[in-house]
């Protein structure tokens, strides 16, 4: 066989040598000529190559879908491959033609030189001296092309870096291995391969050029959402990590689970903590409760209340387990399934997903396009949720999701909670407290008017207090720092809050001053207090919301419960907050009822989502 290769290749050296008459010539003639000779195979591997480019956003889009469970990944990668006839094993094809040339070439120049003391026929590690040069020009030229390959091959630009260097630490390593270990005239051959494949593969480039056939958009798109999944979660310890694989492993342990409670942090607690008392109380039922945050006070919680099943699962592994999810009935307050990392189990078909929402306002304007299209029921605080998502419904072509009218738990709590601390505490704030509580979005109060408030609030007789949202606190401690040192001589009627163990502070307020943030709601309701909105822009994370035609509960509700100040009429400010105070019983009466008519279930809302569930339980049992 290998008597075959080497007569047509010692015939095609020797033809060069005559033409030429020049060993050297001669050699790197036949380079291009075995070039030209396997272009038709280069333009196949170059259209596979391409060919891989173009199912690259669907493997994103499987690495997305089936983040972190590799078996599933590698089964939908081949059924994709088969799927549209590709050949992984075709980008080995040019390695193996250049390791059958390369013996075929060594052979050829060996027949060419015969026994003369040419210098091409020298070995570099025998030979010493300049000969040294040759590995390092063979190195050279090796790089050469992968830094060229990097710029210009249809695949290999697609790589990651590290992808990228490893494949061009390869091709130098073996490079400097052959141009010491071969003949000079081998290794002529060899570098000139290579200094050649550069404006072959521009040639490949206008021949078949890869943006006729790839969607590049679609390939950007996709490597961005991989990218935020890669991204997602916080470092962890390694005690964490451990942690983490025992919870896993002790999830999957358990049968028949029938309820599971996903939280993303420590504080959503809160939005589940009535309903998963009235569900103990009612039932013998066992809570199996998820948390990505390793201080979880439910661990806490869970000591005391043995029916409560406590896991700690990071948001990358969440990603897998909730995939395999095997739960009768999955509560979440986090949106975006199926749209974002966390998909609906592939295990179990019949999941009821349960979506119960954490605050007041607009599920149209303050969740991202389709957040909540994937769940089957929706708990619903207000009519407003139900108009508008039967609404997106309509205007979608959706099938109809259960909605329940469910109402707030959190908020009947923190009414409780405020009522009892009333009854502790009687006497007033000694001068006019105002707490100003912002959102977290662009242009908000910290970014676009804070001074201009401020200013218009100092050295009036109130008592004033910041309180920014804990993602701006993140991002702008120093803008924070650099207000608390301007103000300074105001210590004794401003305070910068940075902490949130505690409410007291917003809750004992006379007045909030806010944007869009939900807070605004939740105090104005628990407290039947005035709330001044400063008209910033509207933050809005569906730019479809138009299409429904029902104004959002933001916008509703800002100058039923309060005042809408635009920022450009912080001049008037304090005649605003004065006009406000004077005016609080007046809107005492307004809030009081507008409460009630704004969410289901005044006072009750835990009890009925617990029936719910329980009957929805028992259904599934009885199907």
């Amino acid at each position: 066989m290998l008597e075959i290769i080497y007569q047509p290749l010692n015939w095609l050296m020797r033809f060069c040598y005559e033409l030429l008459d020049s060993y050297l010539l001669a050699i790197i003639f036949f380079t291009l000529i075995t070039k030209i000779i396997l272009l038709p195979v280069s333009l196949w591997v170059h259209r596979t190559g391409i060919q891989m480019v173009q199912l690259m956003p669907e493997l994103n889009r499987l690495k997305i879908r089936y983040y972190g469970d590799k078996d599933r990944i590698a089964e939908e990668t081949q059924a994709l491959y088969k799927r549209e006839h590709y050949h992984p094993l075709a980008s080995t094809v040019p390695m193996i033609i250049q390791i059958v040339l390369l013996m075929g070439v060594i052979n050829a120049v060996k027949d060419l030189l015969g026994s003369t003391s040419h210098v091409l026929n020298a070995i570099p590690v025998q030979a010493g001296g300049a000969a040294f040069l040759m590995p390092l020009a063979a190195g050279a030229a090796a790089l050469a092309l992968s830094w060229a390959q990097n710029y210009i091959n249809p695949l290999q630009r697609e790589q990651t870096k590290a992808e990228q260097f490893s494949t061009g630490a390869i091709s130098v390593g073996i490079s400097l291995f052959l141009g010491a270990f071969v003949s000079i005239g081998t290794g002529v051959y060899w570098i000139s391969s290579n200094l050649l494949s550069i404006p072959q593969q521009l040639l490949m480039n206008l021949l078949i050029p890869a943006k006729k056939y790839v969607d590049y958009p679609a390939l950007k798109k996709s490597r961005q959402e991989l990218q935020g999944i890669e991204q997602l979660g916080a470092k962890v310890s390694k005690a964490d990590k451990q942690r983490e694989k025992a919870d896993y492993k002790r999830f999957f342990s358990i049968a028949n689970k029938h309820l599971v409670f996903y939280s993303e942090k420590s504080g959503f607690y809160k939005y589940y903590e009535d309903l998963i008392e009235q569900l103990l109380q009612r039932s013998n039922l066992t809570v199996h409760y998820i948390t990505s945050d390793p201080a979880d006070q439910i661990f806490k919680i869970s000591q005391m209340q043995p029916r409560i099943h406590p896991y700690y699962i990071g948001e990358k592994k969440l990603i897998t387990l909730m995939m395999k999810m095997d739960a009768d009935i999955v509560v979440m307050t986090t949106p975006d399934l199926e749209t974002f990392h966390l998909k609906r189990s592939y295990i179990r078909k019949d999941i009821e997903y349960i979506f119960a929402g954490h605050g007041l306002g607009s599920v149209n304007t303050e969740f991202r396009t389709g957040a909540l299209d994937h769940f089957d029921t929706i708990y619903l605080a207000n009519e407003q949720d139900k108009r508008e998502i039967r609404a997106w419904e309509t205007l979608k072509g959706l099938p109809q999701k259960r909605l329940v009218e469910y109402g707030y738990p959190m908020m009947d709590h923190l009414l409780r909670d405020y009522e009892q601390t009333l009854r502790q505490k009687k006497q007033k704030n000694e001068r006019p407290k105002i707490v100003i509580a912002p959102s977290w979005q662009v242009d908000n109060i910290m970014e676009s008017c804070i001074e201009g408030i401020l200013n218009g609030l100092l050295g009036r007789g109130y008592q004033l207090v910041v309180r920014p949202h804990p993602q701006y606190i993140k991002h702008h401690a120093t803008d924070i720092q650099r207000l608390e040192e301007k103000y300074a001589s105001y210590a004794d009627e401003l305070a910068f809050e940075t902490g949130f163990s505690s409410f007291e502070n917003v809750y004992s307020a006379d007045l909030l001053i806010t944007d869009w943030s939900g807070v605004g709601y939740e105090f104005s309701f628990t407290t039947c207090r005035p709330v001044l909105f400063i008209h910033t822009p509207m933050k809005i994370m569906n730019p479809e919301y138009k299409k429904i035609g029902i104004e959002s509960f933001a916008e509703r509700m800002r100058n039923k419960i309060g005042k809408d100040l635009p920022p450009e009429n912080l001049a008037q400010i304090d005649e605003t907050v004065k006009e406000l105070f004077q005016s609080q019983e007046a809107y005492r009466k307004i809030i009081e009822q507008v409460r009630k008519e704004e969410r289901y279930h005044f006072g009750n809302a835990a009890a009925v989502g617990a029936r719910d569930i329980l009957l929805q339980l028992t259904n599934t049992k009885t199907a």
